[in-house]
Parts: C-alpha cells; sequence; structure tokens
C-alpha cells in the first residue's frame, strides 16, 4: 500500500497493490497497521457500508459532528467514482477547500477521510459500487450536510450540474456559509489524530 497525502491535512488516496496471474486479481485494501503506520491514525472499524449508484448519482457532502466524528476508507467494487473530501473544520488553514481523486475498481485505489472533514462522490459510470469503512457506527442525530452544489465551494464533480442527481435531503443542505452561521461546523485541529 502506498498513503499520497492530499492537500487536506489527514486526507489520503491509498493506491493498493494488485497481485495478478491468470486466475484474477488480489489486493489488499484495508490493513490498520500500514494506515496507523503511513498516517499516524489508529483506525478502529465500527462499521461497513456499501452503497450502489447509476451515473451521475451524487451522495454527500455528508459529516458527522465531532466529537465523536467519524474517518472513512472509502473504495470501489464496481464501477468508479470523483471523491471528494471537503475541509469544514473551521480551525483548519484549507477551510472550505476541496480536492477529488477518482477511485475505481480498476485502479484498486482508496480515499482515507479524517475526522471532522465533509465527504461526496459523483458516480462516473453506472452501477457503481462503493464500499466505506467508517470510525464509528452510524447516529442520525450526529450526521449533517452541506449543499453539494454551493457555488461557494464550487466542487468538479466532472460534469455538468443537470446531469448530476441528488437526493432531496442533499438537496435542501445547508451552504457552507449558512452551516458555518448555525455553528454546525467542527471546531477540530487539522492535525488531531483520528480517535
Amino acid at each position: 500500500m502506498e498513503f499520497v497525502a492530499l492537500g487536506i491535512a489527514g486526507a489520503f488516496e491509498v493506491r493498493n497493490v494488485v497481485h495478478a496471474d491468470d486466475r484474477g486479481e488480489f489486493a489488499e485494501w484495508f490493513r490498520f497497521d500500514h494506515i496507523e503506520a503511513n498516517t499516524g491514525y489508529r483506525f478502529p472499524v465500527r462499521q461497513a457500508n456499501v452503497s450502489r449508484s447509476s451515473r451521475g448519482v451524487v451522495r454527500g457532502i455528508h459529516y458527522a459532528e465531532v466529537p465523536p466524528g467519524q474517518a472513512k476508507l472509502v473504495t470501489c467494487m464496481t464501477g468508479r467514482i470523483r471523491d471528494v473530501v471537503v475541509d469544514i473544520r473551521v480551525d483548519s488553514p484549507t477551510f472550505g477547500q476541496w480536492e477529488a481523486i477518482d477511485v475505481s475498481a480498476a485502479a484498486r485505489n482508496a480515499m482515507l477521510l479524517p475526522y471532522g472533514v465533509g465527504h461526496a462522490f459523483v458516480a462516473l459510470d453506472d452501477d457503481t459500487t462503493v464500499c466505506y469503512l467508517v470510525s464509528d457506527v452510524y447516529t442520525p442525530d450526529k450526521e449533517n450536510g452541506i449543499f453539494p452544489l454551493d457555488p461557494e465551494i464550487g466542487i468538479d464533480f466532472g460534469m455538468p450540474a443537470d446531469q448530476l442527481l441528488l437526493s432531496p435531503k442533499d438537496q435542501d443542505a445547508p451552504t457552507l456559509s449558512d452551516a458555518h452561521a448555525a455553528g454546525l461546523l467542527p471546531h477540530v485541529s487539522a492535525k488531531e489524530p483520528v480517535k
């Protein structure tokens, strides 16, 4: 596994080693010891999620209140996504900035997100299956969202806005400025490790 630091502190692209032969291929996509050794994070997996999406489906921007927060390791089992981390930590030097990588079943890569950041993705292919390992269980009253097409953030999802499909919840989510004004954003140092 190779861990490539992204421009948002605590976020990494994880490039997995794929072993292929005439039988097919094999890759490890999660090793808690590799994550800790390469990032300094302890990543206690508390829940695993899977979603299937059609091309153009946007999920996010989602985040969990801190504490407890929720770190994530996100990968594709089929298809591909543009995976986006948004720094919503109000005390972070990169507050309001985002970075995206394409994560795909073919590349066998993943994105590791620290707690306290926002996460979104768009499915770039039909029948895209995404798996997430998360550091804490889903707690509905601790989950929040930000409107993914907020022009202040300006995420490039790689396709025209009229081709994007959002859930009603994501469509009605507050903008970054509104969430900040309402006191809904995390106040956590960008250097704090995952609990």
